[in-house]
């Protein structure tokens, strides 16, 4: 990094900032009104940020500031400014979820993210962008239109969480919301060049008091919340901001965030090409990780985890066949033509089931976790690729059907996590191409303290990507 991105308050670790705030060595309005400013300065080129909060982060910021002289007790990130994925609840704003239709759809109160996230301080400074539904992985929307990868504009950003990764990325916020369903966090971290958490479902409480239903079964199973950041020790810190109780998500349950320590040497299991098809620098990235990973202490060994296609399969099979009967008649209904193009050929990728296949499916998956758990008594780490491929190119989604069968191929390892339940952490490892290359660690569940350790020895080993700076 250069000096004058050290010497300015944007670049700094969520952790840094914390610290220097609550030490008085800055104020929470100096760290804010530096993201305002490098809003400013980046968000016109990227598009990352859709709703930016200026005089409501200052007045945050100046009431942190009180807070700290007063003495009171600081919360994890009090002062740190964040951003919020524009579909969930946040009082004041729009849930637009990236849709005309919900443009006018004003919060009145936050959801539990939210909430815990000003719980522990922190200032929300805009609202990131997702595509229509969220259902994409390339963040574009009749409404706020494209979402750009700070990295290069023929790159996807990612998606659903295609503008908080964009946004952290190019140092708008420290920390950043994203939400993770089939690879929402983990993919746009991946895309561009930061690090994502998907932690195990029921950890972080989840709730959007403006639904007028609630989340269907597979969404209630696989959907979560979490942080994308710049470091791995702020995935740390934001994931302890983001975990605590609330009443309204009956999914949450109240486990330590630190587990048991595992007996030495602990085992890793890498899997560089699981599928037969990935990108010679996507495997190049995993062998690395687990090179690392060996000279650290670890027992790594090359070895695909137990039936880890049949998992993939199993999401397109539990979530499509939801999709057809929950989420389609309403991107019909209310999506622009790009969701709509996707949606159909999306639910082309899987068969239509019926009410016993279902339940059968769920039966299968039960296997599936004891098989991966009996795995992990031996491997307690497992490394796979983000994705087979190199991130897609820039709505490469709207091309042809077979393409669309191509890239929802490509993400079977980000597929795969979510059905089973497990934690995940994507780490960058490095570029490839002049595009951000990277992992997933895996590890049982509630066990995020094995994946953000794991992920934070790759991390130091990697090459240091820095926010960039689509101006340069």
């Amino acid at each position: 990094m250069d000096t004058r991105r050290e010497n300015e308050l944007w670049s700094w670790s969520a952790v840094d900032l914390a610290r220097a705030i609550a030490t008085r060595a800055i104020s929470s309005r100096e760290a804010v009104q530096s993201s305002l400013d490098r809003i400013a300065e980046v968000n016109p080129a990227l598009n990352a940020i859709v709703a930016v909060l200026a005089d409501e982060a200052l007045a945050a910021a100046d009431a942190a500031d009180v807070a700290v002289k007063s003495g009171a007790e600081l919360g994890v990130l009090h002062g740190v400014p964040v951003t919020i994925k524009v579909n969930v609840d946040q009082r004041g704003c729009a849930t637009t979820n990236g849709v005309v239709a919900f443009r006018d759809v004003i919060a009145t109160e936050d959801s539990p993210v939210v909430a815990n996230l000003r719980k522990a301080g922190a200032v929300i400074v805009g609202r990131t962008n997702t595509p229509a539904f969220s259902h994409r992985w390339f963040t574009n929307n009749d409404l706020h239109g494209a979402t750009y990868n700070p990295w290069s504009r023929r790159l996807t950003p990612g998606g659903s969480s295609g503008g908080a990764a964009s946004a952290v990325a190019s140092g708008m916020g420290a920390i950043a919301h994203g939400n993770d369903f089939g690879g929402s966090i983990r993919y746009p971290a991946y895309a561009c060049g930061v690090a994502g958490l998907r932690p195990t479902p029921g950890r972080i409480p989840a709730f959007n008091p403006s639904a007028t239903s609630d989340r269907p079964i597979t969404a209630q199973m696989m959907s979560v919340q979490g942080p994308l950041a710049r470091s791995v020790a702020d995935l740390r810190i934001g994931l302890a901001a983001m975990a605590q109780a609330d009443a309204r998500d009956g999914t949450w349950l109240p486990v330590p965030l630190q587990g048991a320590p595992l007996k030495r040497p602990i085992g890793v299991a890498i899997a560089p090409a699981p599928f037969g098809d990935e990108a010679g620098e996507v495997s190049a990235a995993v062998r690395a990780a687990g090179r690392w990973l060996a000279e650290a202490g670890f027992a790594v060994e090359e070895t695909v985890p137990p039936r880890l296609a049949e998992a993939a399969d199993l999401w397109h099979r539990l979530v499509i066949n939801e999709e057809r009967r929950v989420l389609a008649p309403m991107i019909r209904k209310f999506g622009d033509d790009r969701s709509r193009y996707n949606l159909e050929c999306h639910i082309a990728y899987a068969p239509e089931l019926d009410g016993d296949q279902v339940l059968a499916c769920f039966e299968q998956r039960l296997a599936m976790v004891r098989a991966w758990q009996l795995f992990q008594e031996r491997c307690p780490v497992i490394i796979l690729p983000v994705s087979a491929q190199l991130p897609f190119r820039f709505d490469q989604d709207q091309e042809d059907a077979n393409v669309v069968r191509a890239l929802l191929d490509a993400q079977r390892p980000l597929l795969a996590v979510p059905a089973l339940g497990f934690p995940s952490v994507v780490v960058p490892t490095g570029t490839a191409g002049g595009a951000p290359v990277g992992v997933q660690v895996i590890a049982g569940r509630f066990r995020e303290d094995v994946c953000l350790a794991a992920a934070e020895l790759i991390e130091a080993r990697a090459s240091r990507l820095t926010p960039i700076d689509p101006r340069d």
